[in-house]
C-alpha cells in the first residue's frame, strides 16, 4: 500500500489565493492520516516559501487565517515542505529568505526519481 503523498505547486500562483487552499488542506489531511507527506513549491509558487509572503496572503479576504497559517497547520500534522533550488535564483532568493516550515530544498531530478522509482501518488496544483 502506498503511504507517500507528493504534492507539487507548480501551477499555482500566489497572486490568485483562491487557488491556495486546497493542496494545503490536503496536505494536512492526508498527513493527520498518518501518510507521509511532501509539498514542492516550485515556479511561480515558490514565491510562498519566502518569509512575510504567504503571510500576506488570505484565501478569502474576510477569514482570519493566512496562507501561512495553512502551511502551519500542515506542517504540524506532519507535512514536510521543500522549496525548489532552481527558485532560489529566479526569485532572487538565498535559503535564510526560506519560512521554517520549509524543510530544505528538493531538486528535479530529487522529485523525478521519486516520482518515476518511488512508492508514492502525486497531487499537482
Amino acid at each position: 500500500m502506498t503511504r507517500r503523498l507528493l504534492i507539487v505547486l507548480l501551477n499555482t500562483d500566489p497572486r490568485n489565493p483562491e487557488e491556495l487552499g486546497a493542496p494545503f488542506y490536503h496536505a494536512a489531511v492526508a498527513a493527520a492520516m498518518d501518510y507521509a507527506v511532501d509539498v514542492v513549491c516550485t515556479a511561480t509558487a515558490g514565491r510562498l516559501m519566502r518569509k512575510g509572503v504567504a503571510d500576506a496572503i488570505r484565501i478569502k479576504p474576510d477569514h482570519p487565517k493566512t496562507v501561512h497559517d495553512w502551511i502551519r497547520e500542515a506542517h504540524q500534522q506532519g507535512a514536510r515542505f521543500w522549496a525548489c533550488p532552481a527558485n532560489l535564483d529566479l526569485l532572487d532568493m538565498t535559503e535564510d529568505d526560506l519560512i521554517a516550515e520549509c524543510s530544505g530544498m528538493m531538486g528535479a531530478a530529487t522529485m523525478i526519481r521519486d516520482l518515476m522509482e518511488g512508492d508514492c501518488r502525486v497531487l499537482t496544483y
